[in-house]
């Protein structure tokens, strides 16, 4: 499976001629949807769903979401399934499951929106934006590195909690070259630790898993 890092909180996951798009939001740059087969949007945060952007989608795109984001998109052209927790699903040539309801607490006085992890091909957990338990081993884990609702310590342990043999970096679209740096050193530090592959993947390249 390829991996492709489109920006921000954006992955395209490709395997077998298909592809798989997680999260195409306003972050993350043009060309989101070219040649994506099905889509997964975890959650309804703009920087994670740009509905303008699916409602010009083909008829036969694929959309697998929670209910709050299908109410946002209404009566898109692309066919919207609502998925839940613990639900299991076959999209463009891949097996997903959902894990996860709810996104982590932002600001002490908004309740927290509906948020669904994805499980794809038992090889790349996704946990929206929530540091959701995957209840079983994961090789691949993209984990969120920067937002309103995380601090590093966190983020290092949930690295250390799930123990991932690869872990790469998402959610970091807002932060500058600096910030960037203290990701990478964060990362590197816990590779080394746990001996494994946690890196950040720049925009627009690629890993295979």
């Amino acid at each position: 499976m390829k991996l492709t890092k489109l920006g921000h909180a954006c992955w395209r996951l490709e395997k077998d001629g298909r592809t798989l798009v997680i999260d195409p939001g306003s972050f993350s740059g043009p060309g989101l949807l070219d040649g994506a087969d099905a889509v997964l949007i975890t959650h309804e945060h703009f920087d994670h769903v740009d509905a303008g952007l699916l409602g010009n989608a083909s008829p036969d795109l694929e959309v697998f979401t929670c209910q709050a984001v299908a109410d946002q998109l209404g009566e898109i052209p692309a066919k919207v399934q609502v998925v839940t927790h613990g639900d299991g699903f076959d999209t463009a040539g891949f097996h997903v499951s959902a894990v996860g309801e709810w996104h982590a607490l932002n600001l002490p006085d908004v309740p927290p929106v509906q948020n669904i992890g994805f499980f794809v091909d038992d090889e790349v957990f996704y946990p929206g934006d929530a540091l959701t338990p995957p209840g079983r081993d994961v090789p691949t884990l993209l984990v969120p590195t920067n937002a309103p609702w995380l601090k590093a310590a966190e983020m290092l342990l949930y690295l250390r909690y799930v123990r991932p043999a690869r872990a790469y970096s998402t959610h970091d679209g807002i932060v500058n070259d600096i910030g960037a740096k203290l990701i990478d050193n964060w990362l590197g530090m816990e590779a080394g630790r746990q001996r494994a592959d946690f890196r950040r993947i720049p925009p627009g390249e690629s890993v295979e898993v």
